[in-house]
């Protein structure tokens, strides 16, 4: 039966998700913080080796050997441990080395880590430059009250930043994906998500307009960056982002999630109405129907998920002009003089068409715009002058198109 220490260790390895090799490097350098703080001396380099079956330590004295060499002054040795210690208490990498002339790096004997090779010899008369000696350190009794609490205070460190590490490499690596989560709470203008191992944040401008996001209820979201800060890994998510269109596509459509059917583009305006094109290059395969589904049912699936959203999917064409006569769906439209220099589209549509393909505040061909990346002028039929002129913006929805 596995010793109380070790299952303390497994235990904490489960509830943390942290490998049993790293909760050991922990504990082992508490043990080398504790016997510094009550029996180390200056110029120790002590490492722990520590058995959680029996509960004994051996500590060692770790010196790289290196060549002879004038020794640094005492005012060198204060400085150059100062810096090194003001660099690890601001988690800062080591110091740059100083360069000589020739732009080589000065190496500045440092007798905590090193020791010359004509002191080597007298411990190992067959001792090698660049060789590691662990020169065995007596334990002389248990340790104290300060030292036992110097430990504690490195445990708990070092197994909170292996935790942060853990959760932002595994959150890392989801970046572009759509997670299941629970709304915690709502703090000022910004939505807390409860992702299961951590808390996300939900920015403003990445929820949807006029959702109520009750603390309890399940959405998904779509996971935009993850960030490393002082206070550990920040995950922001989103649910306006137009790729979370693509992601419940792939999702829902099997069509999608096989690569029969293409998602070409997807213009959003996240609670009201979403455009998106298209494709298949296989002919048995209709691109539009595999997406909408059986009355609907796929394409209700993901209208749901999104509160009520409006979706329109359109065939994605090769030629601009039907491109951008379907994207204004569903107004009809009668021409398309494409202007390929100022990359404009000049768009004649009857009387009784035009409210369609403006839209309501213009939303209709605002979408198309973004849709297609062409800049959309609306005009009467038969007349010059256009009712409206919208401009594409340069947003993810377009960057991806074939």
């Amino acid at each position: 039966m596995a010793s109380p220490i070790v299952q303390a260790i497994q235990q904490i390895c489960d509830e943390k998700h942290i490998s049993y090799e790293i909760v050991m490097e922990t504990i082992e350098a508490a043990l080398a913080a504790a016997y510094r703080k009550d029996f180390g001396q200056k110029n120790q380099n002590v490492k722990i080796e520590f058995d959680p079956e029996t509960m004994g330590i051996r500590a060692f004295d770790v010196k790289t050997v290196v060549e002879d060499q004038e020794l640094p002054s005492e005012e060198e040795l204060a400085a150059m441990e100062l810096v090194a210690a003001q660099r690890d208490a601001r988690n800062l990498p080591p110091e740059e080395p100083e360069l000589d002339a020739e732009g080589n790096p000065i190496k500045r004997f440092n007798p905590k880590t090193e020791m010359m090779i004509s002191e080597a010899v007298s411990v190992k008369p067959d001792v090698a430059l660049g060789e590691t000696l662990r020169l065995e350190l007596p334990v002389p009794g248990e340790f104290g009250r300060m030292a036992a609490q110097t430990a504690k205070q490195v445990i708990t460190q070092k197994l909170r930043e292996a935790e942060r590490d853990n959760i932002f490499g595994e959150f890392k690596g989801r970046e572009g994906e759509i997670v299941n989560a629970t709304v915690q709470r709502r703090e000022g203008r910004m939505v807390l998500v409860d992702l299961g191992r951590t808390t996300a944040i939900m920015p403003s401008e990445e929820q949807i307009p006029n959702e109520n996001y009750q603390p309890g209820a399940r959405i998904k979201v779509y996971i935009v960056a993850v960030n490393m800060t002082s206070r550990g890994p920040a995950v922001v998510v989103s649910r306006a982002h137009p790729d979370i269109i693509r992601k419940l596509f792939s999702t829902e459509i099997p069509e999608c999630a096989a690569g029969s059917v293409k998602v070409r583009a997807v213009a959003r305006e996240a609670g009201s109405r979403t455009k998106v094109a298209v494709s298949s290059d296989d002919p048995n395969v209709d691109p539009i129907g595999s997406c909408i589904g059986q009355r609907g049912t796929r394409i209700q699936t993901i209208i749901s998920e999104l509160g009520g959203e409006k979706i329109d999917v359109i065939l994605y064409d090769e030629d601009a002009a039907s491109y951008i006569t379907k994207a204004l769906a569903p107004a009809k439209v009668q021409e398309v003089r494409l202007d390929e220099t100022t990359h404009t589209a000049e768009v004649f549509a009857k009387a009784d068409q035009l409210s369609l393909a403006i839209g309501k505040l213009g939303q209709n061909v605002r979408l198309a715009s973004r849709l297609t990346a062409w800049r959309i002028n609306i005009h009467e039929a038969g007349v010059v002058k256009p009712v409206a002129v919208v401009e594409p913006e340069a947003t993810e929805e377009t960057k991806d198109q074939a």
